[in-house]
């Protein structure tokens, strides 16, 4: 093995900590660390499991027209769920438009408030057998 071996965290460019937080808080159910140090700038960090996101209230100098529709065609974060569609039904009440996974895999795409784009991927409970994962 490598020098590497994990990911700590993820970091975002975001506009508007507070309806950042709306999308990642309320709908994806993100715990916030209220440890985070001030650093000059708003922002937030959150709990995925043991590792974070980290939102970082920036001027963001990618454009944000322009990008794909299929968030699996843009860089992107992907997030492990235990129900994927109890998430799809809280992304159709929040009107977050998403797209489903064009590898057959049980996960679907969608972007943040500030155009970021996230893969949520079903947990895999049985590894010996995949396409029990790919249905939900």
């Amino acid at each position: 093995m490598g020098p590497v071996s994990d990911l700590h965290h993820v970091s975002l460019l975001v506009s508007d900590t507070p309806r950042a937080m709306v999308f990642y808080g309320d709908v994806l159910g993100l715990e916030r660390d209220n440890n985070r140090p001030d650093l000059g700038y708003p922002g937030a960090w959150l709990w995925v499991g043991n590792r974070q996101i980290h939102l970082l209230e920036l001027p963001n100098p990618d454009p944000t027209a322009g990008r794909p529709l299929h968030g699996g065609r843009d860089r992107h974060v992907a997030l492990t769920v235990t129900d994927l569609a109890r998430l799809a039904q809280r992304l159709d009440r929040a009107g977050i438009a998403y797209t489903r996974s064009r590898s057959g895999r049980a996960a679907l795409f969608c972007r943040d408030p500030d155009g970021n784009a996230l893969e949520l991927v079903a947990e895999v409970h049985d590894r010996s057998s995949p396409e029990k994962a790919q249905r939900w």
